[in-house]
């Protein structure tokens, strides 16, 4: 087991080193393949007949003295393998074709598996005749894809065998000479090309040998050599010039994988192909096309695989000199425009580039009747959109091709040929020349909406426009640009066209911009991805749209007049209305508006300013309740009260602030975070302790009562369905009375310039400490008697502990533990915290020493006092 896989190994190892005698930079078969089956199709009915012998005639047999008895026997079998029994499958659609073909694809391989190598090579000779059937013909080049895989299935397995037989007990190394393959090897080899040169007729006997080609390395150095031109030479044999082209094209693709170095006879193979050209307007092609109904132009395509692959072929790393000659022959030949679009195809685009001025003489001179000119245009256009032509003849180019492009009739072909030399238009002319482009290509597809079967060619005119064009203010200035996109009218395609122009535009748009021709087409296209949106989309795909919308709301800017910014954002939330991020990112931008005013002005708004502030608010307050996530209100209402204040609109920051503190019921259990289920609670925690942070400089409302807001919320967070066994209530209540007892000092520890807080309001009123305190008192007894429920469940003690240090914490640093009832609960919580030995020792440590170190502070003695009550208890 182990030595067949590692001969597989070793054989594998060998192919990759082979084929690496051509570079990556030949296109190789495989990659064809696909294309020629798509293009190549029929709805008519196929057949194979398998194992049918053609000439029913036994060869005169020769005298016993001259012929051995090996030769008898290998004709015999022969005999039997072209007369085998008839059995023809009638009736087959394409995919039913395909289907036969790959299952005696599979059949070969069992065969050979099995070492029934007599019938493996019955099938490949019946697979071989079968591409002497041209009955249907437009299947031809897909039939030749098909076959031709098994004979390389075929060529493969028999080069692997006698491979194998040299290679017991030591591997065969990949540069072997003759004089290493042993006898016996050479014997089987011998005998697999003699029963091949059996074989009666022409076409199975040249495709079988061809694709055994690199066995001939086992028998003598020159075989490949020689073998080439007999080869070649054979297929002048075959009567129909298609079957001959393609004949040609497989002897050059095995030729290109055994020995690519042999040009010689793959340039035969071309000159000999330029000679059956005459063969194609004979009478007998005529007779076969009338009655198959297929027009000329329609068969001169069938050629261009086989063409194009033999002139790849000999064009890979050709000299100069060889190409040039190809072209003169080509030229010599007159008049054959599928010979002249091959060329243009499989030559190098740099060498077409040069000589576009001739190709395109050839082009002229070519009769339009056997292949369309427009065509010929397409080809030439695809090499000039990987190379350059000489400048001087870039205008003469592009008008000589146009004249032709824009009388093709059929809008298919002419945008097949449109599309292609765009690309030309815009790498080497300014946006006059493509307007013009844009706007012949709309007059063409707009009859008869012609435009609906183009949707592929018209992006990719839009996206070779975009790579081409990243200045936008250029780009809307086309005329023709927004009209043509008008074309796009299936929305799935209009909104990936939009897409696709917003990518490049966030990607290049470097400048903010106030353009209003970029502004109102950017609308336009953004209000066209808004529009797309239902109730079907995914969450993914308004995400992603929202964020290209974004990209471009943040590149308009209108500098100093910012009347017309927020103009342009009261326009913008009327066309997104339905996505959420860019109605957040619009409130951001008008939030920012009010605080750049606010920066150019040094904080001191006059009248209109002061309206315009004012305006920026509204906008706010209007836009907020008509988002759907309930934190994003909430956050969005806080920001807009800390702007409204910095902006000195007093009833305009209350306003934001009661309208939040009135939603907090409204904040669920549990919210989606990245699409999964979490509880809302650390979130909202964390929003009440920012909001509490603000109303420090929140001065109270005149008719509202004192402290009405820190009221408000702590009622909100008293009336809340918090979770169960949850302490964020009382964790509410413990962050409220720092701000309580900041509210209290005679400065408080920040302002907002140019706004009185309460601390200049009440001027320290004995009346509103005593409210200050009262509150304290009121919250501090709530955490109390939560501590004291705490207390009851023994499964709670940690949870109490918690919240025993984390007031003790506060105390600690807000209180004023000179009075004794404060200072007695301060060591009471301290030691409830311990009790259960759950609070980490390193931090009471450091909590110890810093008390010791704010007691030595002046006026911090009697810290000195509560402290040496403080005692650390073991954990046991």
């Amino acid at each position: 087991m182990s030595h067949s896989a590692s001969t597989g190994d070793l054989g594998r190892k060998r192919r990759e080193k082979e084929e690496e005698a051509v570079g990556p930079d030949f296109e190789p078969w495989s990659s064809k393949r696909g294309e020629i089956l798509a293009r190549f199709t029929t709805t008519e009915k196929l057949s194979i007949n398998l194992f049918m012998g053609s000439d029913k005639g036994k060869a005169p047999s020769p005298g016993s003295s001259a012929v051995s008895e090996k030769v008898r026997t290998r004709l015999e079998e022969l005999d039997d393998l072209e007369e085998g029994s008839q059995r023809e499958l009638l009736n087959l659609s394409q995919q039913d074709y395909a289907n036969r073909i790959e299952e005696l694809n599979q059949s070969l391989k069992e065969a050979w598996a099995s070492d029934q190598k007599v019938k493996a090579l019955k099938i490949v000779i019946q697979c071989s005749k079968l591409l002497s059937d041209t009955s249907v013909i437009q299947f031809y080049p897909s039939k030749f894809v098909l076959i031709t895989d098994i004979l390389d299935t075929f060529g493969q397995l028999v080069y692997d065998r006698i491979w194998t037989m040299c290679s017991d007990p030591r591997p065969l190394p990949d540069s072997f000479t003759v004089e290493d393959v042993n006898d016996t090897a050479k014997e089987t080899c011998l005998n697999w090309f003699f029963k091949i040169a059996s074989i009666r007729e022409l076409l199975p006997r040249l495709y079988v040998e061809a694709a055994i080609l690199k066995c001939n390395r086992f028998l003598n150095k020159s075989g490949i050599q020689e073998t080439l031109p007999r080869l070649t030479a054979m297929i002048r044999g075959i009567g129909d010039p298609l079957v001959a082209a393609y004949a040609r094209a497989y002897l050059c693709r095995v030729g290109m994988e055994v020995a690519p170095h042999l040009k010689d006879s793959l340039n035969r193979n071309f000159f000999d192909l330029l000679g059956t050209f005459r063969q194609i307007s004979g009478e007998s092609v005529r007779n076969q096309l009338v009655l198959q109904r297929v027009e000329v132009p329609e068969y001169l395509t069938l050629y261009s695989p086989a063409i194009s692959w033999i002139l790849q072929c000999i064009a890979y790393r050709a000299p100069e000199p060889l190409l040039t000659e190809m072209m003169e022959r080509c030229k010599k030949l007159g008049n054959n425009a599928l010979l002249l679009n091959s060329v243009m195809r499989a030559f190098r685009p740099e060498f077409v580039a040069i000589r576009a001025t001739d190709f395109i003489g050839m082009i002229k001179d070519c009769d339009e009747a056997g292949f369309p000119k427009h065509l010929l245009f397409g080809s030439l256009g695809r090499s000039l959109a990987c190379a350059d032509p000489p400048e001087s003849e870039r205008l003469t180019i592009l008008n000589e091709a146009w004249k032709v492009v824009t009388k093709v009739r059929s809008p298919q072909d002419y945008i097949n040929c449109a599309e292609i030399w765009v690309e030309f238009t815009c790498r080497h002319f300014t946006k006059r020349e493509v307007n013009t482009v844009l706007a012949d290509i709309i007059k063409h597809m707009t009859p008869d909406r012609a435009f609906e079967d183009a949707y592929p060619q018209l992006q990719s005119v839009i996206r070779k426009i975009l790579t081409y064009f990243h200045d936008f203010s250029i780009l809307f200035s086309m005329e023709r640009f927004l009209p043509f996109l008008d074309m796009f009218q299936k929305d799935s395609v209009r909104v990936e066209v939009c897409r696709s122009i917003m990518e490049v535009f966030i990607k290049h748009q470097v400048e903010l911009t106030r353009d209003p021709v970029i502004l109102n087409a950017m609308l336009h296209i953004c209000k066209t991805m808004h529009d797309s949106v239902n109730a079907l989309t995914l969450e993914d795909e308004k995400r992603s749209l929202a964020l290209l919308i974004i990209g471009f709301i943040r590149m308009v800017s209108f500098g100093r007049d910012f009347e017309q910014q927020l103009s342009f954002c009261v326009e913008a939330r009327a066309t997104f209305c339905n996505l959420e991020p860019v109605l957040v990112q619009l409130i951001h931008t008008v939030n920012q508006l009010a605080m750049e005013t606010r920066r150019v002005m040094g904080g001191n708004h006059s009248r209109k300013t002061a309206a315009f502030v004012r305006a920026c608010a509204a906008y706010s307050f209007i836009t907020i309740p008509s988002l759907s996530s309930i934190f994003s209100r909430l956050s969005l209402y806080l920001l807009s009260g800390q702007v409204a204040l910095a902006n000195q609109c007093l009833s305009q920051a209350d306003a934001f602030l009661k309208a939040a503190v009135s939603i907090l019921p409204e904040v669920p259990r549990s919210i989606s975070v990245e699409g999964k289920l979490r509880s809302s609670e650390s979130f909202l925690l964390d929003f009440i302790n920012n909001f509490l942070a603000t109303l420090l400089v929140v001065p109270d409302h005149p008719e509202h009562g004192v402290l009405y807001l820190v009221r408000g919320l702590l009622n909100m967070v008293q009336d809340y369905t918090w979770e169960d066994n949850s302490d964020a209530k009382v964790r509410v209540y413990i962050s409220a009375l720092p701000l309580l007892a900041a509210m209290s000092q005679e400065t408080y520890l920040y302002s907002v310039p140019k706004v009185d807080s309460n601390e200049t309001l009440y001027g320290g009123d004995p009346k509103f400490l005593s409210e200050i305190n009262k509150l304290c008192e009121t919250l501090i007894g709530q955490i109390l008697d939560h501590l004291k429920a705490l207390g009851r469940d023994e499964q709670s003690t940690r949870r109490q502990g918690a919240v025993a240090f984390s007031l003790f914490g506060v105390l600690l640093a807000h209180g004023d533990l000179r009075n004794n009832k404060l200072s007695q609960l301060a060591v009471n919580l301290w030691n409830l915290s311990h009790k259960h030995g759950y609070c980490e020792t390193r931090i009471s440590v450091r909590t110890l020493e810093s008390i010791k170190q704010q007691a030595q502070q002046p006026n911090m003695t009697h810290l000195s006092d509560t402290v040496q009550r403080l005692t650390l208890q073991s954990r046991t």
